[in-house]
Parts: structure tokens; sequence; C-alpha cells
């Protein structure tokens, strides 16, 4: 033990932030009462977590080759599993191979919607209007910091990756691609927190109202979603304004393409009607088809006779987008198939494990456990992925477009108040409305019916149909 404590010491902060997650993990695991599969422990924590953690652990410390460190670590776990533990679905090949069918429209989505909001982000940066925001934003830090309040707004009825990219775009305009890694991290809690209140701003959220989880009980997260923003924001906008100023230019004329603000109006309207249709009318065919991806990515080659999108993007774009389905498919392998008891302890806890793993899962786990109060949970998953580059689709994204954005320890450095603005947010809800449970949330027999569609009751990992918070 002496041995393992000096090696933790060792680490950097960003490998004892990840080691932390990894305890709470298997401190969730440990308490797992009815686990499908049994899974070979070393020191009380399965194994599978151990690699898991190690994998995350690579991704802190060798962040030049994050993309191989993820892909090995799958290959790793998957192997091990095939020939040792076997899958809830089967053992083996067969039951890896099931595994995946569940998986594949989950990955599908996060697949369409990082690589067509990658290009959309680009419409976006070429139509103009970036460069006429710096005329609108206050001066000073109050600039950097109302960018972030209308990334948050924005945030509550777009998907979370595209009100990510579009502030992105913006904040690499007006501060002529000098952002602050500070800032980047705020301007990717902006985004999810500004989704956790709303049943159609995350997946987690949009999951909670399929399931029969009334929007009132969601909207809640926004309190603690804003204490959260003014606690974070103000520093962040402060960092950045003492890096780099808002650029402004008067005398400058600036030209909008009108073309390109309709292509961006266009794919994101596409994305919100999709959402909430298939939601609402198509539920059950959702685990069967990756609607929301394919809806982003139709609607991009319907605009190209208008305006060509920036097809060079695309690489890059989808080597960040398989480093994150890779994290993605490795959590969705791990023997988590209960959560401790419901409280506001358990929901704090998972705030911290949704930075390292899927919120997915750990969303669909709670609402099968009941017991919750949907808005902590609600704010918990969706803002906890802030606080790692990697913890959240939106994060992921917004790093592709800033590679040095790309390090566990300068974003853990430099968006020190991420996690602060989380806890305070967290405890700030509890003390105005207090812990309430809603013990049952379904809405009589057709929405029950719905769920069990959407949600299977023997996986661990629905296939929702809303943007991912990898939160």
């Amino acid at each position: 033990m002496m041995a393992l404590h000096r090696l933790y010491k060792s680490l950097p902060l960003a490998g004892r932030w990840l080691a932390a997650f990894a305890m709470l993990l298997a401190a969730s695991a440990a308490q797992a009462a009815d686990a499908a599969v049994t899974s070979p422990a070393l020191f009380g924590i399965p194994v599978d977590f151990i690699l898991f953690a190690a994998t995350l652990l690579g991704v802190a410390l060798f962040h030049h080759y994050v993309l191989q460190v993820a892909l090995a670590g799958l290959a790793t776990i998957a192997t091990y599993k095939i020939l040792f533990t076997g899958f809830k679905t089967g053992a083996g090949l067969a039951g890896f191979g099931v595994h995946m069918a569940h998986e594949w429209v989950l990955l599908a989505n996060l697949l369409g919607l990082l690589v067509g909001f990658a290009l959309l982000a680009r419409h976006f940066e070429d139509s103009g209007v970036p460069e006429v925001l710096p005329k609108l934003l206050p001066e000073g830090w109050l600039g950097p910091f109302m960018l972030l309040v209308i990334i948050f707004v924005l945030s509550g009825f777009l998907d979370n990756i595209a009100a990510a990219l579009i502030g992105a775009t913006v904040a690499a305009s007006v501060f002529k691609r000098k952002v602050h890694i500070g800032y980047l991290a705020a301007i990717v809690a902006a985004s999810n927190g500004g989704g956790a209140g709303s049943v159609v701003g995350d997946t987690t959220t949009t999951m909670m109202w399929l399931d029969g989880v009334s929007p009132l009980d969601v909207v809640e997260a926004y309190i603690a979603a804003a204490v959260a923003l003014v606690v974070f924001g103000i520093p962040a906008a402060l960092l950045q304004h003492k890096h780099m100023a808002i650029s402004r230019d008067f005398q400058a004329a600036h030209h909008i393409d009108w073309a390109r603000v309709g292509i961006v109006v266009f794919i994101l309207v596409a994305a919100i009607v999709t959402n909430v249709t298939v939601n609402l009318k198509f539920a059950a065919m959702a685990e069967h088809f990756p609607f929301l991806g394919a809806a982003v990515c139709i609607a991009l080659l319907v605009a190209v006779p208008l305006r060509k999108p920036e097809w060079s993007l695309i690489p890059g774009a989808f080597k960040g987008s398989v480093f994150l389905l890779a994290l993605v498919t490795c959590a969705s392998m791990m023997p988590v198939e209960q959560l401790p008891p419901a409280s506001w302890s358990t929901a704090l806890a998972l705030g911290f494990i949704s930075a390292v793993f899927d919120n997915i899962p750990l969303t669909a786990l709670a609402l099968k456990q009941g017991g919750y109060d949907w808005g902590f949970l609600a704010y918990a998953v969706g803002f906890g992925g802030s606080m790692l580059w990697f913890g959240s689709s939106a994060g992921v994204a917004v790093a592709n477009l800033f590679p040095e954005a790309k390090s566990v320890g300068q974003w853990l450095r430099h968006g020190w108040f991420i996690p602060i603005g989380y806890v305070v947010g967290f405890f700030a809800l509890l003390a105005i409305l207090g812990w309430h449970p809603h013990e049952k949330h379904k809405e009589g027999p057709a929405a029950a019916v719905q769920v069990q569609k959407v949600v299977p009751a023997d996986s661990p990992t629905p296939a929702p149909v809303g943007a991912p918070g990898y939160q």
C-alpha cells in the first residue's frame, strides 16, 4: 500500500484527478448488488475499471497521443472482456457483437454530430457574423463574460455541441485566435450548463423527458447552472481579458454572407426539429437508427449547391470524433449495473464521475433506480463533464478547433474554476430548493411502454436521440 501511495504522490495533478475519479467509479461498482457479470477484482476494484483508469491516465499523461492511447485502451478492454468476463449480452465475440449492435446508434449519432457541427462552425465563421460581434459585446472583461452568457442561453434550445462550437468560433474571431485554455474550458462549461435545465438541450435531459420526468422537474437545474456560470464565468472572463482583449475595428466594413447564415440556421433547425419529432413520434425507431446525426449530415449536403462546406476539415474532425467514440465504447463495457442509494451526495459524486464516464448509462441507471431529485441529477451529469476536455462531446468538439486544449493538466490548471463552480452551484440549489426525490415519475402506461422501448431495462446504455453530453 505504501508503494501505491508513493506512486500516487509521484503523479502530476492530472493523474491524481483521474485516479480520484477511478476511485469514485470503483466505489460505485463495489456497491452493485445485482451485477449480471462477475468481474475479477484487484484490491477490491474490478479489473475492468483498472484498465479503464489506466486508459484515462494514459490520455492525461500522453496528450500528444490521445487517439492512440484511447484505441489501445479500447482494444485491451475489449480483448479482456471477450476472453475472460464476457458482456451482459453474452460471452466471447458473439457477446461483443451484440453489445456493439446496441451501441452503434449512439456512436453514429456522435460521429454525425461532431463532424457535421465542425463544418457548420466553419460556415458560421465564414459568414462574417463573428467579425461584427465585437461591436455588440461590452468593453473590458464584461465582453468575454457576456459571450459565455450567450453560449449558455443558446445551449438551452440548441445542441450543446453546436452552442460550444459557435461560441468557440466567435471567440476565435474576437480574440484573434488568442483564446486562453481556461476560457475554452469556460465555453464548454457554459454550453453544458446551459443545456442542463432544458429537455431539448442535452441527451441526458431528453432521456429523462422520454422516461416520463416532467420538464418542470428538470428546469430547476438552471438555478445551479446560473450560479456556476457566475462563479466560473467571471474569473474566466478576467483571465481571457488579461490574455487577449476583444479586438475592435470600428472603421472596417464587414460583409455578412447571409447565405451562410441561412445554412447555419437551416442545419440547427433541422437538428432541433428532428430531435423533438423523433422523441415524440418515433421514439421506438430511434433505438435502431441515428436520426439526429443523419439529419445534420443531410442538411449539410442539401445546402451544398448554395455554399460548399470546408471539406478539408473532415479528417481532423473525424480523428477527434474517433477518440471520443473509443472512450464512450470503453465506458459502455464497464460492469456498472447499479448506482449507490439515491441521495444528494450520490448526485454530487455522479457529476465528478461523469467527467470520465459516459453520462448516458449513468442517467439510464438513475432513471431505472428512481429516488432522485431530477433537477439535481440533470445538473450533475450535464455540467460535470466540463471538468475535463474529453469529459463531454462539447469539450472534444472545441478541442478539435483548438488542439492546444488537449491537455488534461493544462485544462485542470487553468480551468480550476470549473469544479469550484460545479460544487458551489450544486450546494446553492440544495440550499434554495432542498433535496426532493421523485419516487414515481412515469405518467401512465403509455409512457411506461415508450420508455421500455427507448431505455431497455436490461441494458445500462439506452439508444438516445438527442445531442450527447459525454459528460
